[in-house]
This record gives structure tokens, sequence and C-alpha cells, in this order.
């Protein structure tokens, strides 16, 4: 997509089509997430996003793995590297903690009922 008409578009058809969507983590729905937010709603798309503020602002669902843990193991990379060890010989490290957040007040305006398992794997539910 490379603009808020195109997600607009692709959403509505979506609704008609009643599927659901997975919105990717990348630079265009870091900036156009609200979009989202609004066309998922308009057109009773239920949506899960890897930016928390998705799921926070009134996106149905986030989860992504957590951010400052990221960060630390960048940092510890860097200074293994500092110290003199070559990139190539770092192992390959995947994320070991990740975030759920559940949006009950968009459930409920899209007829949804999660799952009481689903809530209690949940690290935020918004009521």
């Amino acid at each position: 997509m490379r603009s808020d008409a195109e997600m607009e578009v692709g959403i509505a058809a979506l609704g008609r089509e009643r599927g659901g969507l997975v919105i990717g983590d990348d630079i265009f729905m870091a900036v156009h997430y609200r979009t989202a937010i609004s066309a998922t709603a308009r057109n009773n798309v239920p949506a899960i996003a890897f930016m928390p503020q998705f799921g926070e602002d009134g996106g149905l669902m986030a989860y992504n793995s957590v951010i400052t843990d990221q960060f630390r193991g960048a940092a510890g990379y860097a200074g293994r590297i500092l110290h003199g060890e070559k990139p190539s010989d770092l192992p390959v490290q995947m994320p070991a903690k990740f975030s759920m957040i559940i949006n009950l007040k968009t459930a409920k305006a899209f007829g949804l009922n999660i799952s009481p398992g689903l809530l209690a794997t949940a690290d935020e539910v918004i009521e």
C-alpha cells in the first residue's frame, strides 16, 4: 500500500468478503495505523497488528515482541563486537518475550466473544 486511500479500498473489500486482517510491521503502517483502525471499524474487519499502539488506540488486537528486550540484545551484540568478536561468529537471537493486547471494546463492537483462555494470556485487556 502506498496511501490511505489504497488502504481504505483494501479494507472495504475485506469487509465485503467477511475477512480479517493481519497488519505487518513496516514504516507505512507505523505512520498510518490510525487509518487502519478507523477503516477496520467502519468495515467490520477484525485485525491484529504488530504495534502495541494499534490495540491501545482502538484496534482489536496487538501482538509483538517486547522491543526493549530487543534493544538490550542489540546493545549486548554491539559491546561484543567492540571488544573484538566477529559479527559472523555471534549467534542469531530470537525474541524471548512477547506482549499481547486485546481491546474488548472493539471486540464488542464487532460482535466477537473472546475466549477466557485467550484473555487470560493477554498482557493487557482494554475494557
